[in-house]
């Protein structure tokens, strides 16, 4: 079964918390997530690291397949104007940290595998029980 946006939403939403991003809020889940999502969203599916300036600084997506994923868009209550700037995992690091990334892989990954919806995952991670 191929991976949807829809199910990485999901398994990203029910994942984030204050151990994800210390400007987490129930009100807005996605609030400080957008650096390590844009990591977590790296790693299982391939593509690029992107950024946009904004007013609070840089926001980090991805483009997969030639096509922008933002699953933090809706952190924001206005249209971002994308720039597309190319950037890279370790940029998007400054936006997070070591333990904040391997708590929402973790969970992203843990919610994956309980929906059997693994089979989406970059060539790197074949199978679901493979990934550490």
């Amino acid at each position: 079964m191929k991976m949807t946006p829809e199910w990485l939403l999901q398994a990203l939403v029910s994942s984030w918390s204050k151990s994800t991003s210390t400007k987490y809020s129930p009100d807005y889940p996605a609030r400080g997530q957008c650096g390590v999502t844009a990591l977590v969203v790296n790693e299982l599916l391939g593509g690029e690291i992107l950024k946009t300036p904004l007013e609070e600084g840089w926001h980090f997506y991805n483009r997969i397949g030639g096509r922008r994923m933002d699953f933090t868009l809706s952190q924001f209550d206005e249209a971002i104007d994308y720039q597309d700037v190319e950037s890279s995992r370790e940029e998007a690091f400054l936006d997070t940290n070591d333990e904040q990334y391997r708590i929402l892989k973790e969970a992203v990954l843990g919610r994956l595998r309980e929906s059997n919806k693994c089979g989406f995952l970059n060539k790197k991670h074949d199978r679901c029980n493979e990934i550490s």
